[in-house]
Formats: C-alpha cells, sequence, structure tokens
C-alpha cells in the first residue's frame, strides 16, 4: 500500500517520443495515447524507467536505486520497489495562434481531470467547472483575438472572455512549474495565454497537432538513402505539460524493520532528486528528443 502521494507535472522542453510500438496510419512510429480519449499520453512504466536509468546523472545515489526503484530482473535478491508512477495525462498543448505565436489549449475534461488528481493527493484545486460549446473557447488575455474570434492554425473560434479562467491558469502554473527566473516567462505566458475549448474541438488538436518528422535510412556503403527507406516519426510537440501521479511506500528489502525505510523518507528521496530536474524520457535521444522538466507536488 502507498501511503504517500504526489504530483509530478511533465513539461516538455524539446519533442517527446513515447514510442507506441506499432502503427496502421501513415505515420510509422505514433507516440502512446489513450485508448478513451485519444490524447498523448506517457506510460508509468515508461517514467520509472527512465528516472531509474538517468538516477545516478541527476544526483541520485546509486546505493539507493535498488531500493526505491527494485532490483534488475534475475537478481538474487527480488523485492518490489518504494517508488511507483502512474500514466502522465494532458493537460495542455500548444496550438500555434494569429497572436502571441502560440497559446496552451485545454478543455474541460482535461482540467477536470487534472483537479481530480489534484483532489486526490490532497492539493487544494478550487476552480469552477466549465462548459464550452462547440466552434466557441473561453479565454483571459483579449489580445489573443481578432476581433470577436480567436485563430488557431486554420481555425475560428468565437472568444469570450473569462475572468475565472484567468485565475486558474494562474494558479495553474503556480503548481506545474518551477519558481525559478528561468521558468518566468512561461509561468507568466500560461496564466495569460491559456485557452479553454471544447472537448471536441481539442481532441481533434490532440490527435493532430503533433509533429511529425521524416527520417531516412542511409546505406552504409554508399551514403545514399535506402530504397524504402523513408519512415514517419511522430512527437509529441515542445511546451506541452502533463501529469502523473506519483506514489512512495516504505522501502520493502526484506532485510528487517531496522533497515527499512518509511513512506515519508522514500518521498523525500525520490522528490528531492527529480523535483525541477531535466528528465530525458522517451526515444531518439540521441538527437536531442525526450527532454522533460519535472515539478513534484505533494499535497
Amino acid at each position: 500500500m502507498f501511503e504517500k502521494h504526489a504530483a509530478l507535472f511533465l513539461y516538455a522542453v524539446s519533442p517527446v517520443h513515447m514510442g507506441a510500438g506499432q502503427a496502421v496510419g501513415v505515420v510509422d512510429n505514433p507516440i502512446q495515447r489513450e485508448r478513451h480519449t485519444g490524447h498523448p499520453c506517457f506510460a508509468g512504466s515508461g517514467i520509472k524507467g527512465a528516472v531509474r536509468h538517468g538516477f545516478t546523472a541527476i544526483g541520485g545515489d546509486a546505493a539507493l536505486i535498488d531500493r526505491l526503484f527494485g532490483p534488475d530482473a534475475g537478481s538474487s535478491e527480488l523485492h518490489a520497489g518504494a517508488v511507483s508512477f502512474g500514466d502522465a495525462q494532458l493537460v495542455a498543448l500548444p496550438v500555434r495562434s494569429l497572436k502571441n505565436g502560440y497559446v496552451y489549449a485545454t478543455c474541460p475534461q482535461a482540467i477536470s481531470r487534472t483537479q481530480r488528481l489534484l483532489g486526490l493527493i490532497g492539493v487544494k484545486a478550487d476552480w469552477p467547472v466549465f462548459n464550452v460549446d462547440e466552434g466557441g473557447c473561453l479565454l483571459a488575455n483579449p489580445a489573443l483575438r481578432s476581433g470577436e474570434n480567436l485563430h488557431l492554425e486554420a481555425f475560428e473560434y468565437t472568444a469570450k472572455i473569462s475572468p475565472e479562467l484567468h485565475t486558474l491558469a494562474a494558479d495553474l502554473a503556480a503548481k506545474a512549474f518551477p519558481a525559478e527566473a528561468a521558468y518566468a516567462f512561461f509561468r507568466d505566458k500560461f496564466s495569460q495565454d491559456l485557452v479553454l475549448l471544447s472537448d471536441t474541438d481539442f481532441a481533434y488538436f490532440a490527435q493532430n497537432a503533433m509533429l511529425v518528422e521524416p527520417h531516412v535510412r542511409i546505406v552504409p556503403d554508399t551514403g545514399a538513402a535506402k530504397e524504402g527507406g523513408l519512415f514517419y516519426t511522430e512527437n509529441l510537440p515542445p511546451e506541452s505539460l502533463l501529469i502523473a501521479p506519483m506514489l512512495a511506500s516504505q522501502t520493502r528489502t526484506g532485510k528487517g524493520k531496522d533497515s527499512e525505510s518509511p513512506a515519508e523518507v522514500v518521498m523525500s528521496q525520490i522528490k528531492v532528486v527529480i523535483d525541477g530536474k531535466l528528465l530525458q524520457i522517451g526515444g531518439d535521444v540521441t538527437t536531442g528528443r525526450g527532454l522533460i522538466m519535472a515539478k513534484v507536488l505533494e499535497g
């Protein structure tokens, strides 16, 4: 049983490819998506594996790896790990805008799921329930509008100003971004340029506004492109924000109670290592993909 709970915000600094491993469409290497919403997601197992792999590189003690995450398969001393990560859900997605470059788009469904997760770990999030019609949107920054409309990509939405949305955006930005000056621009932009679309309209961007990159396989002997070697890889775009539950229990090494650490210590040990740090998650690491800023919020 996990006694300590926290929310892990994951903010994409670069494109991120958490591969799904299969494809039936035109994209050869798609990203992971939730079955019921179609939103991009990160599997909890992938997050845990990435944190474990880079634990010492980001300042962790190598002696804690087995205690926190469990030993490698085949070890002579198998036991359960004390840290668990749930699947990361999409909170907000960057969408190209006619004004201010891009906005952070979200929807009532994504906001409500974030609010529910924060409530489960004891974090106060007294946000109102919004209702947005298809073809319309709510925003806090009037400068995003052209007349009475908001233009995202090639689409036009009837835009209404919502002071309540600005309050929500400011609160969420304070929770999701580190307090360091390096993130001040993005904290402020998120609090000003958060746009609430309907669940249906947001689902379109969640499905079609990903970064798709072409790649070509090269024949080593000739240096020329291999015939039939063109393939496409899908990435979550930078500036995307996700949230995942992070859970901790007491360690279970089987070496007696005196050698075990309580859940409070385990949570402290993992939080001090990853909070505010740059993680690398997913594939295409050698091409700079998968850079994620992590923010841990305890209840």
